[in-house]
């Protein structure tokens, strides 16, 4: 699943590129679609690392930065975010440095399945909305494998698909009427809101997520619905 069919850009390129183009009104769309919602669901991934103390803190896909923004919160002393958009990073730099965080967090331009880090480099990786725009996720979830520290912690923060009614059948309104509709009226991009829908009904969610997981090296893992459904938050130890 890709934003734009028939380019011959690769899925990262796409991405970034759908992203950069939407940067600027992000942040505004992000928290008006979802109600303000996703705040409440970052508060959770921030209450889960905080029991677990760690001084180091990889978000991939960190977007415009909210996320690691948030993490400060675990009072972690180094906190990395990644992201294949120049245009989200250059947001969310601006973001961190209006709120005086730039001595402990850093953005920078990077494709999960490629990280430049060492191996077991971590305490905690965080990735939240941005699994499921992996090009390759077994690939991508071997690679934030690969530079978790043993003991380490991984949270997953993504969009799933509710099954019960009615919030099924509201879910998919909204997701493939209400939100492409705004998203193209605000951000001008006719296929970045479409493409959301598309990318979540594509995504592997719940237990399947989970054995994927366990494919790529981690245990204990766990997976939790939120709000009915609409999100889930999972959870990997390496």
């Amino acid at each position: 699943m890709v934003p734009y069919a028939g380019s011959i850009a690769s899925k990262s390129e796409q991405v970034g590129k759908m992203f950069d183009d939407i940067s600027p009104s992000y942040d505004f769309l992000n928290h008006t679609l979802s109600f303000g919602i996703d705040n409440l669901w970052r508060k959770k991934v921030v209450s889960i690392l905080k029991k677990e103390h760690p001084k180091s803190i990889l978000d991939i896909a960190t977007g415009t930065g909210d996320l690691a923004i948030s993490l400060v919160k675990t009072n972690a002393s180094q906190i990395v975010g990644v992201d294949i958009s120049e245009g989200m990073l250059s947001v969310g730099r601006d973001k961190i440095k209006a709120k005086g965080l730039n001595s402990i967090i850093s953005l920078e331009t990077g494709n999960s399945e490629f990280l430049r880090f060492s191996d077991n480099s971590f305490d905690a990786i965080t990735v939240s909305f941005g699994v499921r725009n992996f090009e390759h996720l077994n690939k991508g979830l071997q690679e934030i494998n690969r530079v978790l520290k043993p003991g380490g912690t991984l949270v997953i923060l993504e969009f799933s698909q509710p099954q019960t009614f009615p919030m099924k059948q509201l879910y998919n309104f909204y997701f493939t009427t209400i939100c492409p509709f705004i998203g193209k009226m605000v951000s001008k991009n006719p296929h970045a809101y479409t493409y959301l829908h598309e990318s979540v009904a594509h995504f592997p969610f719940g237990q399947n997520f989970t054995k994927l997981l366990k494919d790529a090296g981690f245990n204990n893992t766990a997976w939790k619905p939120l709000t009915l459904g609409i999100s889930t938050i999972y959870t990997a130890k390496k």
